[in-house]
């Protein structure tokens, strides 16, 4: 996180407008909690949602613990009376409806799939949070960090994400995007999957990927995560992943570089 260690600080430190003349914002989304914590002057954060602070769910998790929270009811939030709530494509839409039925302006932003997308969100969170000019510094770096990226080689290595079920995520997905630019073919999109799909047991093992990507296990037993612990991958490297893939935010940087340092890994282990 040492990439956007120096914009987050700037971010929280105070700028530009008062607060007073500035639009107190509610967010419902753990994806636009973490735009508003990087872009809102402090006093401007009404509440966040509840998975804002849990690790799991948000890299900014130590962040969000400072700030009130709601449980996306519209009753909840209309009580805290913002002037702005922030919401994603798939936040409920009876709570959106009602919000906007008593006056309250609501913007949702919609999930990231790709990570050119990215400035384009923190450019428009900025504009409806008065916060234009902090945004414009916060998407300039990312678009500059971005283009400094190398291409995938068409010769990488090859990994396959292999989560429960053998859910895999192939073209369009922030996810395949994050492991193209850290240097590595996505063995679903090899085999033309677009979105979101499936890969067998059978598929795995057929294509010997280089690696695979699977999912932090939950305690206790799942029928879901029985497959991809079967015995005949443990010999495959895995990739780990991290809470900076989950949202199209400027830490997915970080998520890239730790694909990158564990592809060297992987290099050095494959010459000795």
């Amino acid at each position: 996180m040492r990439r956007f260690l120096a914009l987050i600080l700037y971010a929280l430190a105070p700028f530009g407008a008062n607060a007073s003349d500035l639009p107190q914002v509610v967010s419902v989304n753990v994806c636009t909690d973490q735009l508003v914590m990087l872009l809102a002057d402090p006093d401007q954060i009404v509440s966040l949602s509840n998975l804002s602070d849990d690790p799991r769910s948000s890299v900014m998790a130590d962040e969000a613990r400072r700030f009130a929270k709601n449980n996306s009811r519209a009753e909840v939030i209309a009580v805290q009376n913002p002037d702005l709530v922030v919401a994603g494509d798939y936040s409920d839409p009876s709570m959106i409806a009602l919000l906007r039925s008593i006056g309250i302006e609501v913007v949702q932003f919609p999930i990231t799939s790709a990570l050119e997308d990215i400035p384009n969100d923190i450019r428009k969170m900025g504009a409806h949070l008065g916060q234009v000019a902090r945004a414009e510094a916060m998407a300039t770096a990312f678009e500059r960090d971005l283009a400094a990226l190398p291409r995938v080689e068409e010769d990488a290595p090859v990994a396959a994400f292999f989560l429960p079920n053998g859910y895999s995520l192939g073209a369009g997905t922030l996810s395949h995007e994050i492991l193209s630019a850290g240097g590595l073919r996505n063995l679903s999109v090899e085999l033309g999957f677009e979105g979101n799909g499936t890969l067998s047991l059978e598929q795995v093992i057929l294509h010997q990927p280089d690696a695979l990507i699977g999912a932090q296990p939950f305690s206790g037993f799942s029928l879901s995560e029985e497959m991809v612990s079967h015995r005949a991958l443990t010999e495959f490297p895995t990739l780990k992943t991290s809470v900076a893939w989950v949202c199209g935010a400027p830490f997915v940087m970080d998520a890239i570089a730790s694909v990158r340092a564990q592809l060297d890994d992987l290099s050095t282990s494959a010459r000795n």
